[in-house]
């Protein structure tokens, strides 16, 4: 597909190169590029289908498109028996090309041609980003036909069904005649491709797709967020299959757009790291400049202070609905006992100027050990609610946790956070097709892990709620991820009101009778990683991992559920034991300042979920709110480190806490 007489463009030939001048093609040249987009053409396809394209980029991105065996100027060449073949000949060619950030797209095929060079330039560190065009993942079943079984006529009318090759060269019989042969070679190729479902590229992957693309769905392309580490996104495209080749005035933005944002990061990862920077001091050193100038702070930096200013502004009803626990309170107030029973350990003269708090949790590297814990309907603290919440999380850097209860859809709330790291906390409903669609939304939507919560499956006596007579979930708010999914609506009558929505949300939402063996369900419906949330007691961590949770976190629910239950900092030593060294711990319940979150760190957790003061800055705040509490967290976060005399999270361990304080 895709061939033509034009002349093919010059051969590129960096110094250094393994003979690159077979596999690359410039139509474009420019020498001042800030980046190079390498481009992977689909099954049958030349070099040249990717000139418009070239020509649609602007100056400061340089196309070089992949010239396969076998075709044009390499007609003398047999056509590649595998794909890997391919994916080896252009990884050696672009040797030669890091002296500037390279990308790489690949349209159809040429997709899964472009991820196994990804995974092989990664050795050398050298992939910004994988697009991928009209193409299922790696490891799914494409359900291609073997076109040597395809007669001629048959092949050729798909050809026309598909789009992508002008008419007048399908009706040359010769031009016609060469295109099925390349495109039964590669056809033959690809069907020999294996790839194993846990295999994964460290880079970015952004998914192009097309809106009236006949070959790929929304929901076949969830797949690719188990093939990366680095997170995964949808942009969308109008047209066919080959929109990306046949409108490239359109493709040609996102991908800008997505190229320069990520040049970008760099350099403001360059620049904060200099070396007469000093990140631990830049809060502290701005607000005492706002001093100078007669300024304070809108909202207090003492992170404990935040739930009585947020009880002066919000509804009292939902700030009933934020803050209340369970019973008399005995679980909540040992939650905080429980961290200021401990002390730490400070250490002089470390030389620890800045600290280093990024962690790896199931392959990917985030910035700090602090992921947002999942509270649900914060639309009753702030008009603008979870898609604040996820604009704040992205601005500072923390990882987001949405709740299934949020009271904006995790399409939308995806949409807030960009391709900032985020994960999905799932309430497992009764209706298991309803589990099953908000699982497969999740994927498709770039959600990097599920969160089970199994320590909700019966609502906790909550005196503060049932005084006010308060549920936001029954006056509409938090249920939005149901209201909106097609699996929900399937139950509903055509005619159905909201009256009838919030119903039947009561009816499915959770499922008091969950056993384990629904997790192993789970397990076997996803392969994002899968945490369980609600642990406390490690013969259930043991059980978790029997039955596929790849991590706990261990949480009393922020003392909602059970009232006099253990606190979870106390608890979580044996659970870390239990689960072993290898499997991520996290914890919740409690966490307030930076302090704390050290404490959790010693004790064994890999990270921690931040919950409540987050929700009061949002409501005093909205986005500035919370992100004013996220950058004193994680200031004090990294003064702990400093003053503990950590230079990283490594060097944290129970040696931090005073004798006594490690149990």
């Amino acid at each position: 597909m895709g061939m033509t007489n034009t002349p093919t463009a010059a051969p590129v030939s960096p110094a250094g190169a393994a003979d690159p001048s077979r596999w690359l093609r410039v139509h474009h040249p420019r020498a001042s590029a800030a980046a190079r987009l390498v481009c992977f053409p689909h099954a049958g396809g030349t070099a040249n289908a990717f000139t418009a394209l070239s020509a649609a980029l602007p100056e400061d991105v340089e196309l070089l498109a992949v010239q396969y065996p076998g075709r044009q100027d390499r007609r003398g060449e047999p056509c590649a028996q595998d794909l890997s073949e391919l994916a080896s000949g252009v990884a050696q060619a672009l040797a030669g090309y890091d002296d500037r950030p390279l990308f790489l797209l690949g349209h159809s095929m040429g997709a899964l041609v472009a991820f196994e060079t990804a995974r092989l330039l990664e050795e050398r560190g050298t992939v910004a980003r994988l697009f991928v065009s009209a193409a299922r993942p790696p490891a799914q079943d494409w359900q291609e036909p073997d076109l040597s079984l395809v007669g001629d006529e048959e092949l050729t009318a798909g050809l026309r069904r598909l789009g992508g090759i002008p008419e007048p060269l399908l009706a040359d019989p010769e031009i016609a005649a060469e295109i099925l042969r390349l495109l039964r070679a590669d056809h033959r190729a690809l069907l020999r491709h294996r790839c194993a479902p846990d295999t994964r590229v460290a880079a970015p992957v952004t998914v192009l797709l097309a809106s009236a693309d006949p070959k790929n769905s929304l929901e076949q392309m969830a797949d690719w967020a188990r093939h990366t580490a680095g997170g995964h996104e949808v942009a969308a495209l109008s047209g066919g299959h080959f929109s990306l080749l046949e409108r490239p005035g359109e493709s040609a933005p996102p991908l800008t757009r997505r190229i320069r944002e990520d040049l970008a990061r760099p350099a403001a990862a360059a620049a904060s790291a200099a070396p007469d920077a000093e990140p631990l001091a830049d809060l502290v050193r701005e607000l005492m400049m706002e001093g100078l100038a007669g300024r304070t702070p809108r909202l207090s930096t003492d992170l404990t202070a935040l739930e009585a200013a947020a009880g002066e502004v919000m509804a009292p009803e939902a700030f009933a609905y934020v803050s209340g626990t369970a019973g008399s309170g005995a679980t909540g107030r040992a939650n905080r006992t429980a961290f200021d029973r401990r002390q730490l350990l400070p250490r002089m003269l470390r030389g620890t100027r800045r600290t280093d708090t990024s962690v790896t949790l199931f392959g990917q590297r985030l910035p700090v050990p602090v992921l947002l814990a999942p509270l649900a309907a914060q639309q009753v603290a702030h008009p603008e609610g979870e898609s604040a919440t996820a604009r704040a999380a992205a601005a500072t850097g923390v990882p987001m946790v949405v709740s299934t209860f949020a009271s904006r859809t995790l399409e939308e709330v995806a949409g807030a956070a960009g391709d900032h790291p985020r994960w999905f906390q799932l309430y497992l409903p009764s209706d298991r097709a309803v589990g099953e669609s908000l699982v497969r939304r999740a994927e498709a939507s770039g959600y990097g892990a599920i969160v089970v919560t199994v320590d909700a499956t019966h609502l906790g006596f909550r005196p503060a709620e049932l005084d006010s007579g308060y549920s936001p979930f029954l006056r509409g708010t938090g249920i939005a991820n149901f209201t909106g999914d097609p699996a929900f609506r399937a139950g509903l009558p055509a005619d159905a009101d909201a009256t009838q929505a919030v119903l039947r949300w009561a009816q499915i939402s959770t499922d008091p009778t969950l056993t384990w063996e629904d997790l192993a369900w789970l397990r076997g419906l996803t392969r994002l990683p899968l945490l369980v949330k609600g642990v406390l007691h490690p013969d259930d961590a043991r059980l978790a991992l029997e039955h596929g949770a790849d991590g706990v976190v261990v949480s009393t629910h922020g003392g909602r559920q059970l009232d006099g239950g253990v606190s979870s900092l106390d608890a979580l030593p044996a659970v870390r034991a239990a689960a072993g060294a290898d499997v991520p711990v996290l914890m919740d319940s409690g966490v307030r300042t930076g302090s704390d979150v050290v404490k959790a760190l010693a004790l064994g957790a890999d990270a921690v979920l931040y919950g409540r003061p987050y929700v009061y800055g949002l409501g005093l705040d909205g986005q500035r709110g919370v992100e004013h509490v996220l950058r004193c967290l994680l200031t004090d976060l990294g003064l702990a480190l400093a003053l503990t005399g950590c230079a990283s999270l490594a060097d944290v361990g129970p040696h931090l806490l005073a004798n006594g304080d490690r149990r």
